[in-house]
Parts: structure tokens; sequence; C-alpha cells
């Protein structure tokens, strides 16, 4: 079984992870693909007749409890975040109809589904608080120190 960490730049590669909590991309992506409902109407825009008589609009929604390969934390993570996406029958409802084509704007519903279910499961890096070397102190104290000197300087002018 692959779990897969995804990043959120998209020029990143997938970055393999062993460990069994994690979300599996691949079972999320199956069970999107197999429980998510298209439904296909006309759509606004350019495209001129074509555009009143095919219907291109897709609308896709996913009820959440039926979506796999997601941990029950994740998946309270994703009903977090999401919460003001989701509609009171428990729906993720995602629409498309920037292609004329109605098979692309299905492929890019299903898409921005995975990416935004899996941007809301991903668990934010744990912080690591540093230091400022003693470098970078000295160099703040030295500022610190010119723009005290500086206003000292306008306090002992005269302007009479």
């Amino acid at each position: 079984m692959d779990v897969y960490y995804v990043s959120k730049n998209k020029n990143a590669e997938r970055k393999r992870i062993n460990a069994g909590e994690l979300m599996n991309i691949n079972l999320l992506r199956q069970s999107i693909r197999a429980y998510a409902e298209a439904a296909f109407s006309r759509s606004g825009g350019p495209g001129g007749q074509n555009v009143n008589k095919v219907n291109t609009k897709v609308i896709l929604r996913l009820r959440l409890n039926e979506l796999g390969g997601l941990s029950e934390a994740e998946l309270e993570r994703v009903k977090t975040l999401l919460a003001n996406r989701i509609t009171n029958e428990g729906e993720i409802v995602i629409t498309s109809d920037e292609e004329r084509s109605q098979r692309i704007n299905l492929e890019r519903a299903y898409f921005r589904m995975e990416a935004l279910i899996a941007a809301a499961a991903r668990l934010p890096k744990n912080r690591r608080p540093t230091k400022p070397s003693k470098a970078a102190r000295e160099k703040r104290l030295q500022a610190k120190k010119r723009q005290g000197l500086k206003k000292a300087e306008r306090a002992q002018k005269c302007f009479t």
C-alpha cells in the first residue's frame, strides 16, 4: 500500500512516507471518483450557439461520510476546515464551467475536489522554536543604539 504526503507546492514531487495514520492518496482518489455524483447543465460564457445546446457545466457533489482514504483525525480536520463549503446534507459541492468540453470540466472538478480535500486533511508541521544567533542579537542592539543616538541628536538641537 502506497501512502503519500501531498505538498502544497504543485511542482514538488510527492514524498513517500511510511506511516499508517497518513492519508492514502490513491484510495482517496478512488473513493472520490466512486462516490461523487456529477450533474451537468448548460454553461454561460463564450462558446457561441454551442453554449445554448450542450450541457458542459459540471456540478460535483460528494458526501464526506462515504469518503475513504482518510483517518478519523483527518476527516475531522476536513470537516472543520471546510465547514463553510459543506452543505446541510454533509456534501461538498464543486462546480466547473471553464471549458467548452464536458469531459474536461468533469476532470477539472475531480482534480479540484481531490486537491481541496487533500490540502484540508494535511496536518500542519510542528513549529520548532529557534533563537536568534549572537551576531543577530548584536546587530539588532547596534541598530537600536543608532536609532537612539539619532533621536538624542534631534532633542539637543535648538530650533529658535
